[in-house]
């Protein structure tokens, strides 16, 4: 008894993290799109389509997540809880947020918002990676085509990131400093809070309900 209740209130938080965590996602990359100094490398995408199609930024996050998410079949990757979660909850809390969310006026709201969005960022990175229930469809991307091709993460990742960056632009995305600052502070910062937010391991004989996520797998909305 002792041991089924102990592996329930592990189960519960892990998936308190996980929902928060997709949640606090959606609304830290809306402060970083009201800031209007740049966005991470997916979202500078789904900025330029939502630009194009006029559809909202969350519609098109959950439709290029649920795109992704098909590129996985000749990958052979098998999605998670968190894989699924990902594409439905992050376009909605996006979309929540910026409802509720002006566009910043004076540039030190501005610098404010976005120094705001990619500390929340990591700190949303951390729950959800740590929750260990499967990583986002763009992070399965990259691990899957690092496993077909042999080619390592940080290159697979790099040209992914550079390549949606360049068609977000294009397609009127915005690209600025907080795309940069994202870029460097990101990794230490889902680094840190990924201690912070790690989940202890269950109590022995408890029921598992999700497999690991790759250590190296970083979530991209």
């Amino acid at each position: 008894m002792a041991r089924n209740a102990l592996g329930e209130r592990h189960v519960v938080r892990r998936l308190f993290q996980l929902y928060a965590g997709l949640a606090l996602y959606g609304a830290s990359s809306a402060l970083l799109v009201r800031s209007g100094l740049g966005l991470e490398p997916w979202n500078v995408l789904h900025q330029g389509l939502s630009e194009r199609t006029g559809l909202s930024m969350g519609v098109v996050l959950t439709a290029v997540g649920a795109a992704v998410l098909l590129l996985w079949i000749p990958l052979r990757q098998r999605p998670g809880l968190g894989t699924v979660s990902n594409v439905l909850v992050i376009g909605v809390a996006m979309d929540a947020t910026l409802a509720v969310v002006p566009d910043a006026r004076g540039m030190a709201v501005r610098v404010a918002l976005m120094a705001s969005g990619i500390v929340l960022n990591g700190a949303a990175t951390g729950l959800y990676i740590a929750a260990r229930f499967g990583p986002g469809p763009r992070d399965g991307l990259m691990t899957g085509l690092h496993r077909r091709t042999g080619v390592s993460v940080r290159l697979v990742r790099t040209a992914i990131e550079i390549t949606v960056v360049v068609t977000g632009f294009v397609l009127g995305g915005t690209v600025g400093v907080g795309t940069l600052l994202y870029a460097v502070a990101i990794g230490p910062l889902a680094q840190l809070f990924l201690r912070v937010f790690a989940v202890p391991a269950p109590a022995e004989g408890s029921t598992v309900v999700a497999g690991r996520t790759p250590r190296r797998a970083i979530l991209r909305s």
